[in-house]
């Protein structure tokens, strides 16, 4: 055991513990709101235009105002603009496509699901939730009871050894972790990404790999009712792991969806900006200058950054589903990531 790892062989439970990135880089990718990283982007861009412009020599600011300079920058944006919303109209229709199919497929999708469901509900005591918040939550209050119920087994045999301190330790470690993940998912709504961020801070495939290692290593001297136990604790941690994978894909189905949505809405804007721009600007519509900026200047960083948006949201949205697809490939206790 390691100080920082407990029973769960050296590797802390929440993601954050567990990445090697900074904090603010995880939050860049992850949890900020995506038209927040959009907005940010979108005005960066912008600024670094207009510094850049007027910064590397003033025939900058003359040749951006040209208007053969603006029809050949804005010819090739409505381009990329056209091409790019038809991509993403094709994502869009790959994801619906896995929602359509003749009855016989769609009925053994409704087995699946249904029989996942009974199996929770035989688990837990209760009705399955639909929600999925309340989903994984059932799920990890199993877990946590089961956690108790191991660590309790150990304190009535009394074990003074090695092997009592690693099942109380396993069982401590699995109820706290447990019950962070639960308070995040309280009042969590499925579609802002909370649900599955507090998922990925539940680490169940080390937590089996441990359980694994007790009953192999330890388990001539293991009591009845600790084997028992551990075999429970195990059964709700890897009823755990394809309700996290499936809620993922319900939140991977919902984020496309929306990028394909967001993109329609932005394309609409920026086309119209980039055409004004193509049949209006040239060098003597926007006169004048402030603080050495040429006004033409900055309406062009502004029509660029504008036409850019739906490829800064496409950028955004996609920098948070690879990453946490990235972090989710293994299903079960798999380590893809170096010293952990």
């Amino acid at each position: 055991m390691t100080e920082n790892g407990g029973s769960d062989g050296g590797t802390a439970d929440t993601m954050r513990d567990r990445a090697d990135e900074s904090g603010v880089k995880l939050w860049l990718l992850l949890r900020a709101n995506r038209l927040l990283v959009t907005g940010v982007v979108t005005v960066g861009l912008f600024v670094a235009f207009v510094v850049g412009a007027a910064a590397l020599s003033p025939a900058l600011a003359e040749k951006v105002g040209s208007s053969d300079v603006i029809e050949t920058m804005f010819s090739a944006m409505i381009t990329a603009i056209v091409t790019g919303t038809t991509l993403v109209v094709t994502i869009g229709q790959l994801v619906l496509t896995q929602e359509n199919g003749p009855l016989g497929d769609q009925r053994d999708r409704m087995a699946g699901a249904m029989e996942v469901r009974e199996s929770v509900a035989a688990l837990t005591g209760n009705p399955s939730p639909t929600d999925p918040a309340e989903f994984l939550d059932a799920i990890l209050g199993v877990a946590a009871d089961r956690s108790e119920r191991l660590r309790t087994s150990v304190s009535v045999a009394e074990r003074p050894d090695a092997v009592g301190d690693d099942l109380a330790e396993l069982g401590q470690r699995v109820a706290g972790n447990a019950d962070t993940v639960r308070e995040q998912l309280d009042g969590a709504r499925f579609g802002s990404f909370d649900v599955v961020f507090a998922a990925l801070d539940f680490n169940y495939g080390r937590k089996i790999h441990r359980v694994d290692r007790l009953e192999a290593d330890h388990g001539d001297s293991l009591t009845e009712a600790e084997r028992d136990a551990l075999g429970d604790l195990r059964e709700s941690l890897s009823l755990f792991g394809p309700a996290r994978e499936h809620v993922k894909t319900l939140y991977f189905q919902w984020a496309l969806i929306d990028l394909s949505r967001l993109i329609l809405y932005a394309a609409v804007p920026a086309l119209l900006v980039a055409g004004l721009m193509l049949a209006v600007v040239d060098s003597g519509t926007v006169p004048g200058s402030t603080l050495g900026v040429e006004h033409v200047t900055v309406a062009v960083a502004g029509a660029f950054a504008v036409t850019l948006v739906p490829f800064v949201l496409f950028v955004a949205y996609l920098l948070r589903i690879l990453t946490l697809a990235k972090r989710t490939l293994a299903i079960g206790p798999l380590v893809l990531r170096d010293g952990q």
